[in-house]
């Protein structure tokens, strides 16, 4: 389908509820901010911000009655629009879960997934109660029936390629080789991203859903990430991997991937802008400024 003749809907998700972290609301607006304008519709689902008072977990899920409502509305705006593609920004990384699953139903075997992250995401309820951390298990159909049953068309484990990952938690590395999905590391990435390449001309996918979690950069080069939070002790994260990627190193890979084969899902989630957070929070108390 030519460029010009294509539906393309920009989704703007303010969803936190699913990395249990409110500045992520902050963060998909400034995002919004930030880009470039629509060419297409744009819509924003609803999310309200943080009350302030702590999340609570729902069978082993935390803030499941919020994130459902979410997940509804934002199919609902899918569905009246049926785009061809979708651009998203979040917001934690579930928002990708309805604008990917929607793909996945619109090209079947002709998606190929590029998940640009330093973590799979492949985890269920039984290890995480955050649902960020589920999304692209539950594109391939596994974890919680709550994300799951929006799966229609799951995404086969041979279509997908996780970039930039390293350092995987035992359950994630397991499900990883059990399921046989691709992998690329940031010294591969770097070196040129001869995987992502290999993968793609071998898979016979056509079209490429990407989704781009921030943290998979650097955070002592860019600093509007989890892992860059201000006043964090060394061990705040335990063993959870921390992004080795730069901004220049991202595009390329990105570049190089789109050259072989198009984008038809884009997403950008998990912006944590702290500087602007601390600057949103003293503007408030200024006289004359704040309410």
């Amino acid at each position: 389908m030519h460029k010009n003749n294509r539906k393309t809907l920009r989704l703007v998700f303010p969803q936190w509820q699913g990395g249990d972290n409110p500045p992520y609301y902050l963060g998909s607006k400034m995002l919004a901010w930030l880009a470039p304008a629509a060419e297409g519709a744009s819509e924003e689902v609803p999310v309200a911000p943080s009350s302030g008072a702590p999340q609570q977990s729902e069978h082993g899920i935390m803030g499941r009655s919020a994130l459902n409502q979410q997940i509804q509305a934002a199919h609902d705006i899918v569905m009246r629009h049926q785009p061809d593609t979708i651009a998203v920004l979040g917001g934690d990384c579930l928002v990708s879960l309805v604008p990917f699953s929607w793909l996945s139903q619109l090209y079947g075997d002709k998606l190929g997934v590029l998940w640009i992250d330093s973590h799979p995401d492949v985890m269920t309820p039984a290890q995480f109660a955050n649902a960020h951390a589920h999304v692209l298990g539950a594109l391939m159909g596994n974890g919680d029936q709550d994300l799951t049953n929006i799966v229609r068309v799951p995404v086969a484990a041979e279509r997908i390629m996780i970039a930039g990952i390293h350092n995987p938690m035992p359950y994630e590395a397991h499900f990883i080789a059990e399921h046989g999905i691709h992998t690329c590391s940031p010294e591969e990435v770097r070196a040129g991203a001869a995987p992502v390449l290999q993968w793609l001309d071998d898979s016979g996918i056509e079209v490429l859903a990407i989704h781009l979690d921030l943290d998979v950069l650097d955070p002592s080069n860019f600093r509007s990430v989890l892992f860059a939070r201000p006043g964090r002790g060394e061990n705040d994260f335990g063993n959870v991997a921390e992004g080795k990627l730069n901004i220049a190193e991202v595009l390329q890979l990105v570049t190089q991937a789109t050259k072989r084969k198009p984008a038809v899902g884009m997403t950008v989630a998990e912006h944590l802008p702290w500087d602007a957070l601390a600057l949103q929070d003293m503007l408030a108390r200024l006289p004359l400024i704040g309410v």
